[in-house]
């Protein structure tokens, strides 16, 4: 879409006076999206504001459901007051969305400038925040607005998760020979424990600080578009175990006591079920990271993720040692094969 279309349309979907944009000297920025296909843009001048429009990839089915997708959550999400900007305005026919633009500050040149520890206090505000959204968003939340599945489960996992890990990771980028079928009986092992965890409540799905955005002393939530139905510590193990922010032990261990208090708040959860849940969830979401990582960097040309594997592998076998132990010893043998090569080719 060229930018005077572009503008048109924004003139168009708010209703406003096609002169005053005109007087503005609007000032378009393309923005460079992370592992995304969508196309972003800063849209300002003076007098009219300043927004970001979203388009779908062009020729796109999926991405005009995903680009509805981004504004029904949103408008939902919004009200129900979780910290997510406002949807300005959703066009059907081209996929546009506009929402309310919260500046370039992310949580992760927070963490990268000055360190995880002195960015404690935001990430309790996150925790918080996100326990909150977890209860209040499931409620009257429609499955019909998802774009890609209606809730976590178990084929999802397996597909998405451990599936997109032992594809793009070890089989694509790295080329491994491994005892696939025992593998791949673990992973369906590991699926069936983690789908246990009831799955009813808000899950944002890629819960980590490049999608938090700073503004006012407070944090608020991007990239939602993905959201639907799921467990609980999904999204706190994506949180703190985020190979962008690389946040301490003890530190994660003191987010996940302020997390749970404010869910008690919320509602009863049994704390002891929560952190089983927790070891299974996190697991799920390291197998995904690995994939999403080796897809980006490997097939479509986005080195900057390649630096993540290392920790993201390292966070992986950890997790590993910590489950019950010997349950998913091909998987561990595994991880540990994608480590040494890694460590070979760097």
């Amino acid at each position: 879409m060229e930018q005077a279309a572009l503008v048109n349309n924004i003139v168009r979907l708010l209703g406003e006076s096609a002169s005053a944009w005109v007087d503005a000297q609007v000032e378009i920025t393309d923005l460079v999206p992370d592992g995304s296909s969508r196309r972003f843009f800063r849209v300002r001048g003076s007098g009219v504001g300043s927004y970001i429009a979203v388009l779908p990839p062009q020729q796109d089915g999926l991405g005009m459901d995903e680009a509805a997708a981004f504004a029904r959550i949103g408008r939902h999400l919004h009200r129900t007051g979780v910290p997510v900007p406002a949807i300005c305005a959703h066009d059907p026919g081209t996929g546009l969305v506009l929402c309310e633009d919260l500046g370039t500050r992310r949580l992760f040149e927070q963490v990268a400038e000055y360190g995880p520890e002195q960015s404690l206090s935001l990430y309790e505000q996150t925790v918080c925040c996100l326990a909150r959204m977890q209860i209040r968003a499931a409620k009257g939340f429609d499955p019909s607005w998802c774009w890609d599945t209606p809730r976590y489960d178990r084929r999802l996992m397996e597909e998405r998760e451990s599936g997109y890990f032992l594809q793009a990771c070890c089989t694509d980028l790295l080329g491994l020979e491994f005892d696939r079928a025992a593998v791949t009986a673990e992973c369906a092992l590991l699926a069936a424990e983690a789908s246990r965890a009831p799955a009813r409540f808000f899950l944002h799905r890629d819960f980590q600080c490049r999608n938090i955005m700073l503004q006012g002393g407070k944090v608020w939530f991007i990239d939602f578009q993905g959201g639907r139905l799921g467990p609980l510590a999904y999204d706190l193990a994506s949180l703190l175990l985020d190979p962008y922010a690389a946040l301490p032990q003890t530190m994660q261990q003191h987010l996940q006591a302020v997390y749970l208090e404010t869910l008690q708040k919320e509602m009863s959860y049994d704390a002891d079920q929560f952190r089983r849940e927790y070891i299974l969830l996190a697991l799920q979401r390291n197998l995904q990271v690995l994939g999403a990582f080796a897809f980006l960097s490997h097939m479509r040309g986005k080195t900057f993720f390649a630096r993540f594997l290392q920790p993201a592998l390292a966070s992986l076998a950890d997790l590993l040692e910590q489950s019950a132990a010997g349950k998913y010893a091909a998987l561990a043998e595994l991880t540990d094969h994608c480590r040494r090569e890694i460590e070979k080719r760097s």
